[in-house]
């Protein structure tokens, strides 16, 4: 096949139900993130299957129209959030054909990576190890490929198995369960689905998923609700204001269009008159439906499962290093304050019933403790340990052990962040007066736990950030220290690190080093002394 035609996406579509129904108990039965509630597989099944069904009692054109009610019926029929990101995922495909590109191999490619900006676009919060990921990997992997239909659609399919594999490296709650993202697995076989068609071949992954999990047949009460309805007649512009909204209520927020003038709202809250509401006040909801959602429950299969170390901080580097320890993370831009749903979401992202929370700042420490209380949150024990600088966080983290019984480790950890003296260096952006003397902008404020201590007068130097960070250092260690952490902030000389270490093993060679780069754009050196 050259290019994708009318009866290729009608034989897609076909694929794509029979496919998903196939692998619907399977999928079903990993599905971990955001509430293992059991029933991915099953949304996303109904999205595809009415959009079959409105494609079937369509007589389209040719394929750009194909598409385009095969993109309305999809969006109609979403259901969950698994199911509202494959009808993007429709409708992006179905936008590219609209603009008169031919769906040949460079189409496709192109019309991949649109799909992946439009799926993505609808989605409030996007996490890293969903089927989002999925997606930007396959719109990567055909970027500018021109090669053949089948060919491109092969790649794509294939990039898509392989990102999936690599999901749960990516997302906490999917490593502890031990399975793969179950809304990227049924994008898999989407894809599958649609290089079968162009290759005229069976899919060669309906049977791949050997694994699933066994959640508890109880029927507890439900601590939220998940409200979808569509809505018409509504302002393209006051759509980011709906999100807004949406976020500060619930979590999973998504507002998908059809390309036609309906959108589909999709919401996990515990108000369901303020999700609709939110609605009416911008346009008209139709097809309403609320479903309840179980309380999240903790996945037996593996050991530590029952608890979680999750962290909320500044800085891009600092993130990624907690990630490396397995830690899941919502890095936040130094300006901002993470809303409800960032941090429910940051929640949903952890195995487990007992949720341990080690938020980088008192901003952070805020908002970690007002979503700790949300109904959002559900029966989760959701503990919040104060820091007010990275350095607690990597203090307490490096005492946490999870052989330990839950509240002996939460204690453990909160005493680590406790004991840690914290000092910095800033950059004086302003003109101020402070205990120690006036500072001009430009200046060098070295602080103790938020006390400024010393001014060293512009302009900084690396010498002079040595001399102010070893005086710091010097008066944190003269009450005892052990162990001194520095985090390097963005505006930090490069080499300043390891001057500072050679003159900190020359005045207290007594005293362990550690450095990182933190990412931060606020302090120059955050230090913690244990």
């Amino acid at each position: 096949m050259r290019v994708l035609d009318v009866a290729a996406v009608s034989a897609w579509s076909a694929a794509c139900v029979h496919s998903l129904a196939v692998l619907r108990p399977a999928i079903n039965g990993i599905n971990v993130y955001p509430v293992a509630d059991s029933d991915t597989g099953s949304n996303l099944l109904h999205t595809m299957t009415g959009a079959r069904d409105s494609l079937a009692a369509a007589q389209p054109s040719d394929a750009a129209d194909a598409l385009a009610v095969l993109a309305r019926g999809a969006v109609a029929a979403a259901r969950g959030n698994s199911g509202v990101i494959i009808s993007q995922v429709v409708r992006g495909i179905a936008d590219w054909a609209a603009d008169g590109a031919e769906l040949d191999g460079a189409g496709l490619a192109g019309a991949l990576g649109h799909a992946d900006r439009v799926a993505t676009g609808a989605v409030s919060r996007p996490v890293a190890g969903t089927m989002l990921t999925v997606l930007h990997v396959v719109a990567a992997a055909v970027q500018g490929d021109t090669r053949s239909l089948g060919e491109v659609a092969a790649t794509a399919a294939a990039a898509a198995a392989s990102a999936l594999e690599e999901t749960p490296k990516q997302l906490p709650a999917l490593a502890k369960a031990g399975v793969v993202d179950a809304g990227g697995r049924g994008l898999v076989a989407v894809l599958d689905a649609l290089a079968g068609v162009v290759t005229d071949t069976a899919p060669e992954r309906d049977h791949e998923l050997s694994f699933a999990i066994e959640l508890s047949a109880a029927d507890p009460a439900p601590y939220a609700w998940e409200v979808m309805y569509l809505l018409d007649g509504v302002d393209e512009a006051r759509l980011p204001a709906l999100r807004k909204e949406l976020s500060g209520f619930g979590d999973s927020v998504t507002v998908a269009g059809d390309g036609s003038g309906s959108h589909a709202v999709h919401v996990h809250c515990a108000d369901i008159g303020a999700a609709i509401e939110a609605g009416l006040e911008l346009g008209r909801p139709r097809r309403i439906r609320v479903e309840p959602l179980i309380t999240p429950t903790p996945i037996e299969p593996g050991g530590g499962l029952d608890r979680s170390v999750v962290a909320v901080v500044h800085g891009g580097a600092l993130a990624e290093l907690l990630r490396a320890e397995g830690v899941a993370v919502l890095a936040v831009p130094d300006d901002e304050t993470p809303g409800v749903e960032d941090m429910i979401g940051l929640f949903n992202e952890a195995a487990g019933r007992h949720v341990t929370v080690l938020p980088g700042g008192l901003d952070l420490t805020a908002a970690a403790d007002t979503a700790a209380g949300h109904p959002m949150a559900g029966d989760r024990d959701v503990v919040v340990i104060p820091c007010a600088s990275p350095v607690q966080v990597l203090a307490a983290l490096a005492v946490h052990d999870e052989g330990r019984r839950v509240n002996d480790d939460v204690v453990a950890m909160a005493e680590a962040a406790a004991a840690t003296r914290r000092g910095e260096l800033r950059i004086s952006t302003e003109e101020s007066l402070t205990w120690v003397g006036r500072a001009q902008s430009g200046d060098v404020i070295g602080l103790v736990d938020d006390e400024v201590v010393l001014i060293e007068p512009a302009p900084a130097s690396e010498t002079s950030l040595v001399a102010a960070a070893m005086s710091v250092l010097n008066r944190m260690l003269a009450l005892g220290g052990e162990l001194v952490t520095v985090l390097s902030g963005e505006a930090a000389p490069p080499g300043v690190t390891g001057e500072l270490a050679d003159q900190l093993r020359h005045e207290h060679p007594e005293v362990e080093l550690t450095s990182y780069a933190s990412g931060q754009a606020g302090a120059v050196l955050l230090m913690g002394v244990e």
